[in-house]
């Protein structure tokens, strides 16, 4: 997948479950704030195990490929 593609990709998700108006907040905030990515993804996996983690990913693949096809 290029850039492009996940970028609007992106896009579209936010707007999906945000709506449009919050997905332009989030955006600006993202932009304007300095963000640490490493320390938020520990931040968000810090109390999730390894078996826990995998699984999410191995959903998250199938999901994908299915939205693919």
């Amino acid at each position: 997948m290029n850039d492009s593609i996940l970028e609007q990709n992106a896009v579209k998700c936010l707007i999906e479950n945000f709506g449009v108006v919050d997905t332009e907040r989030f955006i600006s905030l993202m932009i304007k704030e300095p963000f640490d990515y490493t320390k938020w993804q520990r931040d968000i996996y810090n109390d999730k195990s390894t078996d826990e983690l995998f699984e999410a990913a191995s959903d998250w693949k199938k999901n994908a490929e299915a939205d693919n096809k």
